[in-house]
């Protein structure tokens, strides 16, 4: 929660890794997982369940809305930007807080993306697992910092984070390497 002090009168949207009910205390959105244990027991269960359903609940921290798109398939939303779950007109009844989530994901995309293309993360052990996880994100945004103090740095190479990783890779651990 340190981390966003920064963030007061800004509104943050996150993926299922960061949303959580600590973080609610922001203004948010984010999406779920299914195995939160803040989540009430219908927002899992996809037995019964019809096609473009949505199921919402209130508290006075946060609303959570679980959406249907596709059978056995549901997409699990929490904001604490949206007081009521209003459902679009269209044919897949979409809440409002999907549409506004997809409008707003753009860092969380971008961020996904690249950490999916340059991350040194295996699948193992869950604490080694988040510690990685905060390696990438943290290599990620000084890769973005580099970038804009060094506009014209490689300039024209689409693999310029390949080429920062490796550097910076280098640079870490070129002192115990001498020793």
């Amino acid at each position: 929660m340190d981390l966003a002090k920064g963030l007061k009168g800004h509104n943050v949207t996150c993926d299922n890794f960061f949303t959580s009910s600590q973080l609610a205390k922001l203004p948010m959105l984010g999406t779920m997982k299914k195995n939160k244990g803040v989540l009430p027991q219908e927002f899992s269960v996809m037995r019964n369940r019809q096609r473009y359903s949505s199921i919402s609940a209130f508290s006075a921290e946060a609303t959570l809305v679980s959406h249907c798109p596709k059978k056995n398939k549901n997409v699990l939303l929490m904001s604490t930007l949206h007081e009521d779950t209003t459902i679009s007109a269209r044919q897949d009844k979409k809440p409002e807080m999907d549409f506004t989530y997809n409008a707003t994901k753009g860092g969380v995309d971008n961020l996904d993306k690249y950490l999916a293309t340059w991350s040194c993360r295996n699948k193992t052990r869950w604490h080694i697992v988040m510690f990685i996880n905060i390696i990438d994100v943290s290599a990620y945004k000084a890769y973005l910092i580099w970038s804009e103090v060094n506009e014209t740095w490689k300039e024209g190479m689409w693999y310029k984070g390949y080429l920062f990783l490796e550097e910076f890779g280098k640079a870490s651990i070129e002192d115990q390497v001498q020793q």
